[in-house]
Protein backbone atom coordinates (compact mmCIF):
# COMPACT_ATOMS: atom_id res chain seq x y z
CA UNK A 1 0.00 0.00 0.00
CA UNK A 2 0.90 3.21 -0.63
CA UNK A 3 2.30 5.83 1.68
CA UNK A 4 -0.70 8.13 2.44
CA UNK A 5 -2.38 4.87 3.47
CA UNK A 6 0.73 3.72 5.67
CA UNK A 7 0.08 6.99 7.63
CA UNK A 8 -2.92 6.21 8.23
CA UNK A 9 -2.36 3.38 9.63
CA UNK A 10 0.32 4.81 11.57
CA UNK A 11 -2.33 7.52 12.55
CA UNK A 12 -4.79 4.62 14.19
CA UNK A 13 -2.42 2.56 15.58
CA UNK A 14 -2.96 2.85 19.55
CA UNK A 15 1.27 2.32 19.81
CA UNK A 16 4.13 2.02 17.68
CA UNK A 17 6.81 0.04 17.74
CA UNK A 18 10.20 1.83 17.59
CA UNK A 19 13.31 -0.13 16.51
CA UNK A 20 17.00 1.07 17.10
CA UNK A 21 20.18 -1.06 17.33
CA UNK A 22 22.72 -0.26 19.90
CA UNK A 23 26.52 0.42 19.62
CA UNK A 24 27.43 -3.57 20.26
CA UNK A 25 25.05 -4.74 17.27
CA UNK A 26 22.12 -5.61 19.47
CA UNK A 27 18.65 -4.69 18.07
CA UNK A 28 16.30 -2.81 20.60
CA UNK A 29 12.61 -2.46 20.32
CA UNK A 30 9.95 -0.51 22.21
CA UNK A 31 6.34 0.52 21.58
CA UNK A 32 6.07 3.99 22.21
CA UNK A 33 2.70 6.17 22.10
CA UNK A 34 3.91 8.58 19.44
CA UNK A 35 2.05 11.20 17.18
CA UNK A 36 2.87 12.33 13.81
CA UNK A 37 2.81 16.43 13.20
CA UNK A 38 3.19 16.22 9.45
CA UNK A 39 4.01 13.84 6.85
CA UNK A 40 7.51 13.11 8.09
CA UNK A 41 7.89 14.10 11.50
CA UNK A 42 7.13 11.72 14.72
CA UNK A 43 7.30 12.42 18.22
CA UNK A 44 7.80 10.49 21.52
CA UNK A 45 8.19 11.48 24.83
CA UNK A 46 9.88 9.45 27.72
CA UNK A 47 12.49 9.94 30.56
CA UNK A 48 15.68 12.03 30.25
CA UNK A 49 17.47 9.21 30.87
CA UNK A 50 17.22 5.56 29.99
CA UNK A 51 18.34 2.75 27.02
CA UNK A 52 16.68 4.13 24.49
CA UNK A 53 18.53 7.89 24.26
CA UNK A 54 21.23 5.81 24.87
CA UNK A 55 21.16 3.70 21.70
CA UNK A 56 19.81 6.66 20.10
CA UNK A 57 22.62 9.08 20.85
CA UNK A 58 25.32 6.75 19.24
CA UNK A 59 23.09 5.48 16.39
CA UNK A 60 19.97 7.68 15.57
CA UNK A 61 18.60 5.66 12.87
CA UNK A 62 15.35 3.95 13.79
CA UNK A 63 12.22 1.61 12.04
CA UNK A 64 8.56 2.33 13.25
CA UNK A 65 6.34 -0.23 12.54
CA UNK A 66 2.47 -0.13 13.43
CA UNK A 67 -0.56 -2.28 13.68
CA UNK A 68 -4.14 -0.97 13.51
CA UNK A 69 -6.25 -3.58 13.24
CA UNK A 70 -5.44 -7.59 13.57
CA UNK A 71 -7.90 -9.85 13.77
CA UNK A 72 -7.34 -13.87 13.58
CA UNK A 73 -9.78 -15.24 11.34
CA UNK A 74 -11.22 -18.45 8.84
CA UNK A 75 -10.55 -17.88 5.08
CA UNK A 76 -13.90 -17.71 4.06
CA UNK A 77 -13.75 -19.57 0.60
CA UNK A 78 -10.50 -22.06 1.84
CA UNK A 79 -10.82 -22.36 5.70
CA UNK A 80 -7.45 -21.18 6.24
CA UNK A 81 -6.42 -20.27 9.38
CA UNK A 82 -5.17 -16.69 8.79
CA UNK A 83 -5.11 -12.90 9.92
CA UNK A 84 -6.57 -9.92 8.57
CA UNK A 85 -4.54 -7.38 9.55
CA UNK A 86 -3.41 -3.45 8.56
CA UNK A 87 0.32 -2.45 8.94
CA UNK A 88 2.78 -0.17 8.09
CA UNK A 89 6.44 0.10 8.21
CA UNK A 90 9.24 3.29 7.73
CA UNK A 91 12.46 4.20 8.40
CA UNK A 92 13.87 7.29 10.02
CA UNK A 93 16.26 9.06 12.23
CA UNK A 94 15.66 10.06 15.54
CA UNK A 95 17.01 13.46 17.48
CA UNK A 96 16.68 14.52 21.09
CA UNK A 97 14.75 17.60 21.24
CA UNK A 98 16.37 20.47 22.82
CA UNK A 99 14.29 23.64 22.29
CA UNK A 100 11.98 23.89 25.14
CA UNK A 101 9.13 25.39 22.44
CA UNK A 102 9.76 22.52 20.37
CA UNK A 103 8.88 20.15 23.34
CA UNK A 104 5.85 21.76 24.57
CA UNK A 105 4.21 21.60 21.14
CA UNK A 106 5.50 17.92 20.52
CA UNK A 107 3.94 17.50 24.28
CA UNK A 108 0.81 18.99 23.23
CA UNK A 109 0.49 16.95 20.36
CA UNK A 110 0.98 13.52 21.85
CA UNK A 111 -1.59 14.78 24.72
CA UNK A 112 -4.19 15.98 22.07
CA UNK A 113 -3.65 12.30 20.00
CA UNK A 114 -4.16 10.19 23.23
CA UNK A 115 -6.36 12.48 25.88
CA UNK A 116 -8.16 14.93 24.00
CA UNK A 117 -11.05 14.91 26.62
CA UNK A 118 -8.25 16.26 29.03
CA UNK A 119 -6.77 19.33 27.49
CA UNK A 120 -7.83 21.61 29.64
CA UNK A 121 -5.14 19.95 32.56
CA UNK A 122 -2.36 20.10 29.90
CA UNK A 123 -1.11 23.47 30.73
CA UNK A 124 -0.35 22.32 34.50
CA UNK A 125 0.86 18.53 33.76
CA UNK A 126 3.77 20.21 30.99
CA UNK A 127 4.88 22.83 33.47
CA UNK A 128 5.17 20.21 36.41
CA UNK A 129 6.91 17.49 34.12
CA UNK A 130 8.61 19.37 31.74
CA UNK A 131 12.11 19.88 32.78
CA UNK A 132 12.13 15.48 33.55
CA UNK A 133 10.74 14.83 30.12
CA UNK A 134 12.74 13.87 27.20
CA UNK A 135 11.08 14.64 23.94
CA UNK A 136 12.56 12.82 20.36
CA UNK A 137 11.24 13.76 17.03
CA UNK A 138 11.75 10.80 14.38
CA UNK A 139 12.21 12.40 10.82
CA UNK A 140 11.26 9.66 7.89
CA UNK A 141 13.95 9.06 5.34
CA UNK A 142 12.08 7.55 2.87
CA UNK A 143 8.22 7.39 2.44
CA UNK A 144 6.37 4.94 4.69
CA UNK A 145 4.97 1.65 3.12
CA UNK A 146 1.80 -0.38 4.08
CA UNK A 147 0.68 -3.72 3.82
CA UNK A 148 -2.99 -5.54 4.82
CA UNK A 149 -5.02 -8.48 4.42
CA UNK A 150 -8.95 -8.16 4.15
CA UNK A 151 -11.77 -9.78 2.88
CA UNK A 152 -15.03 -8.41 1.68
CA UNK A 153 -18.91 -9.37 2.22
CA UNK A 154 -18.28 -11.73 -0.50
CA UNK A 155 -15.08 -13.37 0.94
CA UNK A 156 -13.04 -12.44 -1.74
CA UNK A 157 -9.71 -10.70 -0.68
CA UNK A 158 -9.32 -7.00 -1.45
CA UNK A 159 -6.25 -6.71 -3.25
CA UNK A 160 -4.20 -3.47 -3.57
CA UNK A 161 -6.00 -0.55 -4.70
CA UNK A 162 -9.48 -2.22 -3.84
CA UNK A 163 -10.17 0.49 -0.64
CA UNK A 164 -14.12 -0.55 -0.71
CA UNK A 165 -13.92 -2.39 3.34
Amino acid sequence: MDAAWALKVMDKSPYTTVSMTDENGMPYSVPLSIVRTDEQTFYFHCATEGKKLDILQTNPHVCLTAVSKCKPTVGPKDGSFTLEFESAIAFGKAEIVTDDAEKREALRAICQRFLPKHMDAFDAAEERSLSRTAVVRITLTEPPVGKRKQYDANGDELKYGRMDK
